[in-house]
Order: structure tokens, then C-alpha cells, then sequence
């Protein structure tokens, strides 16, 4: 009987642990929309957040760091003008889990639709995604997002409070062609078979001094990938703006650094269109999916053939358009972080297109070293192996090593602002571009978003598809001698996000091989943080404005060597 009492109380115990969300839950939150407002509301995240900061909206304040705020997040379909959302205290949050954590006391309250969009699939998948409407997938500034004004509220056990989702974003202005930038849209007939609707890719097109003078001329392509880009970025016409506010780096430490912006621009300007610099044409790609702003130019199961778009259908729509030379001997790319591993991964996968690629801070192109976990290896990538204890995997640092967020911790961010990889931010999109497609039509996760523990079988897959370092290795009897002399790579040592692990492991591989030998360079900078790009002259604050007249010097120097024999190398050398 004492048995039989005892095990009942533990059941009773464990139906309280069960329950305790809901019961230990001191605040609910109502969401409505108001009819003016209404009109195609069907499917999205919505966020909820709090913060005691009254100078930001708490929408511009939910981040990877210690100052980060509040955020809670669940999935809304078929949300009508006369339904009211009500946040209970089950839903998931950052970077409190559970919204029970919440301390009590005076907040600022805000919460944000993010819309979905339904898309069928050529694969027979149906999914909900937020399809990019001009702002590079930002989840806080896609236009014709809902979201509400901040109000003060006073947080305490039993309190609830009702939002109104009373704004809506507006639309994002198109930039305007200019004598030296001009602006495409393209539909690319690959990714709009795949996507199930028309999809475009973009461009900024920069051209060179006396373009339109030299109607005979065709130029080199330089292509510079990165992230989602407004427009040409560094190139400006007019000096620096001396009547706008300065705005001090928090990264770097610098006063007044928008106006240094300005003026690196404005320089660059000076420079391309000054006597010496090579006369080559110059471009920034657009290509933002529902999940990221742009889709890392590959080929993938879940985002769709965005490499072949780009490189068989952008790419020769550009030279065609602006007279380019239209030979992959003429094209190279430069870039860093996603840019720098889009640079590499396409020289890599298209060797026949490209003929050089400059990879600054990469992300991570050996997946032994995804960071700062061996998806091979490791069992869970949010804590250290051990039997005995659990010991945090770091996710941000500094030059001197202080960590400032865990890899835990950036992960349940992202859970927050969307599940099935659908958050728009960095480990979310890795998983779009490298992983199978699970049953419903969405990523498969390399592993569980909440306890980290690894799936293997996704793990080969990226291995077999995604891995640059074991594709190289493994296919370099095949691909070896039209990658030689092609691959420079470069990083600071105390990369933020531990990229430079990554590229140790290359530059183990690269300096291994023979019939060829890569012929290439890696580098990397003593103590230099993200993102760092190979110049040993400049802070990282300087540097990193100036890619373009650091890399299409270097290439057009060294592409003599790689060139075919009998090219024009003279006509555009003016």
C-alpha cells in the first residue's frame, strides 16, 4: 500500500510538471487587427515583444547579444478581422523560453505579423513562406507587414493586455538608373518552374569610365555576392554629406561612421572612374528566397536551381545587355562571409564559368568546422560531449575571445522569429541550402532546434553536396586543374563566428594537393574579427569598404595567367 501511495504521487507530480506552462503563466497578451487593415490577412509568424528601452522599437532590438529583448513567437493560419490572437504562455521565446520567466515590471509592448505567402512547388509540395518583397526578407521591414505602436505596460501576475496591429510597412522606393549604375529585373524561367509562380533576380550594375563612348569594347565581368543589396554598394558621386548626424560604431568603436562610409565611397568613385583603374564591368546580384535575402547561388533541394539561374541565365543577360566579354576566362567573384563562401562555392561547382574567386571570412566551407561543431562527430551541437556535464558551445566572441551569445542561444532566436527554417536568419538558411526536403516540403533539420542533437543522415548529405572542402578533395582529379591558380581565401584568426576553424582545414587540403597544386592563396589576419579580406594595411573598419578596388585590381593583374592563349586582353585596358 505505502508502494502503491507513494507511486501516485508521483504521477500526480509529474501531471503538475506536465501542466506547469500553463499554470505557472502570470501574463496573457490579446492581438487583434482592425478592419482597416484587414484586407488579405491570411497566414504568418506573429511576434510578440517586450522591452524597457523607450528610445527603439522592440522590433529593432531582438538580437544575438546581451542587449537583446524579449520576443515570443507561434505560427497564425487563416487569421480573420474578427479573430483576437491571445499569447497564453505556451508559445516559445527568446531569450526567455518561457514567457512564465518574464520579470515582472514596466515594459514597452509591441508585436508584428509577418506575412506568409502559399507557393506550390514543382517537387508537389505545398509550403508557407514569406516571399521577399523588396527588403531582402528583414522580418521587422518587409513591407506590408502589421505591426503596433510600442506602449508602456506595467507586467505583473494576472495582468493582460491587449495590441492592436494599427501600422502597416510601406513599400521600398526602386533605386534610379544613374549615369554609372544602372538596375535590372530579371525573370529567371528556372527558379519560377521550381517556385510554382514568377520569381526575378536582380542586379546593380556598375560601368566603367567611358562606357558609352567605346560602343566596340567588351568588358570582363567582376561579381561581387554578398547580401541582399539596395544598391551599388560603396560607390558614391557626391562627397560626404557634413549635415547628417553622426552615428558611432558600436563594432568598431568609431565616431562619426557613416560619414567614413561616405567618403571610402565617394574615394572608390574617384578611383573607377580616375586614369589607372581597370575598365571592367562591375556588379552586386539580387537574389533574396522566402528564406534569406539572398540563396547562396547554388543549386538545393528547398530553394531550387538558383546556381543554374544565375550562372546560365542572369549572368549572359547582363553581359548581353551591357556588352560584356561573355566567357567564363572573363568573369571572376569576390566577396565575404556568405559572399565569400557563394564566391568559392560557384567557382568550385561552375570551374568552367569562373576564372578566380576572392573568399573573404567565408562561412563555413568544411563542415568539420560549422563553427564551432563537427556535424560528423559531435552528437549535439549546442553542448560539448560529456557524460557528465553540459558545457555551452560558443556562438559569438571577440578578438580577444569573450563570448557574447551561445550557439544555443543565436538558435532559439531564430525559433522565435519562424519554425521550419523559416526565421530568415543564418543557421535557418544554411539548413534551405544544404538539407533534403523533409515530407512536408520544408528543410530537414541538421538537427533539433531545441535540444541540438544532430541527425546524421542529413549530416552526409550536406557532406556529399555541400561540404567545399571533401567536393574539392574528392573530385579534384576531375576539377583540379581548372580550379589552379583560381582560389584565394582569407581570415582573421579571431573570426566572430569562428570561420577561421573552417579554413584551417582547407588550407590543410589546398597546400596537400599535386597534379596540380591549387596554385592559390589563403591568408589570414592577426587577431582580425569579421570580416577580415586579406589587407594587412587597414582595420577592418576601412577594409571592409573596400572590396572592389582591392580584388579587381588584383584579378585583372593575375588573370593573364589563367587566360586563355589569343584572348583581347588589350581592348578594355584603356
Amino acid at each position: 500500500m505505502r508502494s502503491f501511495i507513494y507511486f501516485l504521487v508521483i504521477l500526480i507530480s509529474l501531471g503538475a510538471c506536465t501542466n506547469s506552462g500553463t499554470k505557472k503563466n502570470k501574463y496573457t497578451f490579446s492581438i487583434a487587427i482592425p478592419d482597416s487593415l484587414s484586407a488579405g490577412i491570411v497566414d504568418g509568424r506573429l511576434i510578440l515583444m517586450l522591452s524597457d528601452n523607450p528610445d527603439k522599437e522592440p522590433r529593432f532590438e531582438i538580437s544575438d547579444g546581451p542587449k537583446t529583448k524579449i520576443a515570443f513567437g507561434k505560427n497564425i493560419e487563416n487569421w480573420t478581422k474578427d479573430q483576437t490572437i491571445e499569447f497564453t504562455g505556451e508559445e516559445f521565446g527568446y531569450p526567455y523560453t518561457a514567457m512564465s520567466e518574464v520579470p515582472e515590471g514596466e515594459y514597452y509592448v509591441q508585436a508584428l505579423l509577418h506575412k506568409y505567402e502559399t507557393f506550390k512547388l514543382a517537387t508537389g509540395n505545398t509550403v508557407k513562406l514569406p516571399m521577399d518583397r523588396g527588403e531582402g526578407q528583414q522580418w521587422n521591414q518587409a513591407p506590408g507587414n502589421l505591426y503596433s505602436t510600442p506602449v508602456k505596460i506595467t507586467l505583473k501576475s494576472g495582468s493582460s493586455t491587449t495590441i492592436n496591429l494599427d501600422k502597416i510597412i510601406p513599400k521600398i522606393k526602386e533605386p534610379e538608373d544613374t549615369e554609372w549604375v544602372k538596375h535590372i529585373k530579371f525573370k529567371s524561367t528556372l527558379l519560377s518552374e521550381f517556385w510554382g509562380r514568377d520569381i526575378h533576380l536582380g542586379a546593380h550594375i556598375l560601368l566603367p569610365k567611358d562606357w558609352t563612348a567605346n560602343k566596340n569594347v567588351k568588358y570582363p565581368l567582376a561579381i561581387y555576392h554578398g547580401h541582399f543589396p539596395d544598391d551599388f554598394s560603396g560607390f558614391r558621386t557626391t562627397p560626404p554629406d557634413t549635415t547628417i548626424p553622426c552615428q558611432y560604431s558600436d563594432r568598431f568603436k568609431l565616431e562619426c561612421y557613416n560619414r567614413i562610409e561616405q567618403q571610402e565611397a565617394y574615394d572608390f568613385y574617384k578611383i573607377w572612374s580616375g586614369p589607372n583603374f581597370p575598365r571592367v564591368i562591375a556588379i552586386e546580384i539580387q537574389h533574396p528566397t522566402p528564406y534569406y535575402d539572398d540563396s547562396y547561388a547554388v543549386n538545393s533541394a528547398c530553394q531550387g536551381p538558383y546556381g543554374d539561374a544565375i550562372t546560365y541565365e542572369l549572368i549572359p543577360y547582363i553581359e548581353q545587355q551591357f556588352r560584356g566579354i561573355g566567357q567564363g576566362w572573363a568573369r571572376f567573384m569576390y566577396g565575404g562571409s556568405t559572399g565569400g563562401w557563394e564566391a568559392l562555392a560557384a567557382q568550385v561547382f561552375y570551374p568552367d564559368e569562373y576564372n578566380g574567386c576572392f573568399a573573404a571570412c567565408p562561412d563555413p566551407i568544411d563542415f568539420r568546422a560549422f563553427t564551432v561543431v563537427d556535424i560528423y562527430k559531435d552528437k549535439n551541437a549546442y553542448f560539448l560531449d560529456s557524460q557528465h556535464k553540459k558545457t555551452p558551445r560558443p556562438g559569438h566572441r571577440d578578438y580577444l575571445g569573450h563570448v557574447s551569445s551561445t550557439l544555443q542561444e543565436m538558435n532559439y532566436r531564430e525559433l522565435v522569429l519562424g519554425d521550419k527554417s523559416r526565421s530568415g536568419q543564418q543557421w535557418d538558411i544554411w539548413e534551405a541550402t544544404y538539407s533534403p526536403m523533409d515530407k512536408e516540403g520544408y528543410p530537414a533539420r541538421i538537427w533539433d532546434k531545441v535540444t541540438g542533437e544532430i541527425d546524421s543522415t542529413i549530416a552526409n548529405h550536406w557532406k556529399e553536396n555541400f561540404d567545399l572542402t571533401y567536393i574539392m578533395k574528392r573530385d579534384w582529379p576531375k576539377i583540379g586543374q581548372k580550379l589552379k591558380g583560381k582560389i584565394r581565401i582569407y581570415c582573421g584568426d579571431m573570426d566572430n563566428y569562428y570561420l577561421n576553424n573552417a579554413v584551417y582545414l582547407t588550407e590543410e587540403f589546398l597546400k596537400s594537393t599535386n597534379d596540380p597544386y591549387y596554385d592559390g592563396e589563403v591568408d589570414y589576419g592577426d587577431r582580425a574579427e569579421h570580416c577580415w579580406n586579406g589587407d594587412h594595411s587597414q582595420p577592418n573598419a576601412i577594409s571592409r569598404l573596400r572590396y572592389h578596388r582591392m580584388f579587381i585590381p588584383k584579378w585583372t593583374k593575375e588573370m593573364v595567367k589563367t587566360a586563355p592563349k589569343g584572348v583581347d586582353l588589350k581592348s578594355w585596358r584603356y
